[in-house]
């Protein structure tokens, strides 16, 4: 008789696609290492959670027997029609305009485990392998390993101050048109406002030339923009840009990702889309598949903090907050790296990241000495910059480095930066 336990257990495509996936990483790294001040995770400032609001919202939905059972009961796969009411709501004062001058019912909203549930459906949805989504370079390093892990084929486009350079896309898309392959293009992914990594707002002129490219190369099948507005709600200077979204009257060419996450809790896990109606469907299918609703009760506390008031009080004092951290690093970039020869970084008007790049002989990566020296003798962690790109990594820049000042209180902010700077001054001229 033979030895089954000794058997390998055959693995799918999609697990190997996916796997060995740097953001599990950082995250532990940013919760189980106190000591090291991590400039790394992009977690949220602890100090800015609403727990006092959230207890009073449960103590409210568990003192209505009626809603309690509703709250602790399985909810839809779209979500809570409440919350999506309530959204509609939000989303139209985010737009500037009324809820029935959105052009959309609350049957194109998908509530979903944060906005990272949403890439995925997404991804699952609409790529087979070989499939095409642009991104920016650099752009949201996650959503690269949610590409990766359906087989979709990942085309970096060049950005700029102002965002993805929409003129090299139009060019890309007719090299691939040219070669035979604009029917592998399903998706054109942009995240408008403080990117993650870069901080930089795709400019207004920018994301509506960015719907123009995708409706003129919409020939074989509709090519999507997926806006991902995770930051939206976290400006602290400069005036709001109307989002891709908004631009797009017939509602047929954006899906629009948000999430809770920064602005409120991001335990609560609470995101959502806004999708073409024709989508509404493949999307709620899959989700199906997957759970068959996200977390209800999360929907209902979620609902009440926007009928409230509650969320909007508390989103005023998060930026608040978060202006300060964001001064405080910007502050300690200048006092600590402006006499290094070849340094650079962006100041961003919202968000939560500074991105900074290095001289391109200072490598940043994992294993570059940079690194290990960083999170060793000078116990500071930042985020390698290589991991924003897509490609063969040695073909891709390595000097550049994501700096989050969302968990440290702004002492530590400027303490993190200084022991990084100190790092960084070892290897110059080396």
């Amino acid at each position: 008789m033979s030895d089954s336990s000794s058997c390998p257990i055959p693995l799918s495509d999609r697990w190997r696609w996916g796997s060995r996936q740097a953001i599990s990483f950082l995250m532990e790294q940013g919760v189980d290492n106190p000591d090291i001040l991590t400039l790394g995770a992009g977690l949220v400032d602890s100090e800015t959670l609403p727990v006092e609001e959230v207890g009073q919202l449960v103590a409210d939905i568990c003192s209505d027997p009626v809603e309690g059972r509703a709250a602790l009961q399985y909810g839809s796969t779209p979500g809570s029609p409440r919350l999506r009411a309530a959204l509609l709501k939000h989303l139209a004062a985010l737009e500037g305009c009324t809820p029935e001058e959105l052009g959309i019912s609350a049957n194109q909203m998908l509530l979903t485990t944060g906005s990272q549930q949403l890439l995925s459906l997404l991804c699952e949805v609409l790529f087979n392998p070989g499939d095409i989504a642009f991104v920016a370079a650099p752009t949201y390093f996650v959503f690269l390993g949610t590409l990766a892990g359906v087989g979709a084929r990942a085309i970096p486009i060049r950005s700029d101050e102002h965002g993805m350079v929409i003129d090299d896309l139009d060019r890309e898309i007719a090299r691939l048109a040219e070669a035979g392959e604009l029917h592998r293009v399903k998706l054109i992914y942009l995240v408008s406002d403080f990117e993650n990594p870069s901080g930089i707002c795709l400019s207004a002129e920018r994301r509506q030339q960015a719907l123009a490219v995708a409706q003129k190369w919409s020939r074989q099948q509709r090519i999507l923009i997926l806006e991902d507005a995770a930051y939206r709600e976290l400006r602290y200077s400069g005036e709001p840009i109307p989002s891709i979204w908004g631009f797009d009257r017939d509602r047929q060419h954006v899906i629009l990702a948000q999430t809770f996450s920064k602005s409120f809790s991001p335990g609560l896990r609470v995101g959502y889309g806004v999708v073409p109606a024709d989508l509404a469907g493949p999307l709620a299918d899959r989700k199906g598949n997957e759970d068959f609703g996200s977390a209800h009760f999360n929907q209902h506390l979620l609902a009440r903090a926007l009928e409230s008031g509650v969320y909007h009080r508390h989103v005023a004092r998060v930026r608040r907050a978060y202006t300060i951290k964001r001064d405080a690093m910007l502050a300690a970039a200048d006092r600590y790296f402006s006499d290094i020869p070849g340094v650079e970084w962006v100041h961003p008007d919202g968000g939560l990241y500074v991105w900074m790049s290095l001289p391109t002989e200072i490598p940043t990566n994992f294993d570059s000495p940079l690194f290990k020296h960083a999170t060793t003798a000078e116990q500071v962690m930042y985020v390698p910059g290589y991991l924003c790109y897509t490609g063969p990594i040695e073909e891709r820049p390595r000097h550049q480095m994501r700096l989050s000042f969302g968990v440290l209180e702004p002492g530590l902010i400027d303490e993190a930066m200084k022991r990084l700077a100190i790092a960084v001054r070892k290897f110059v001229g080396t």
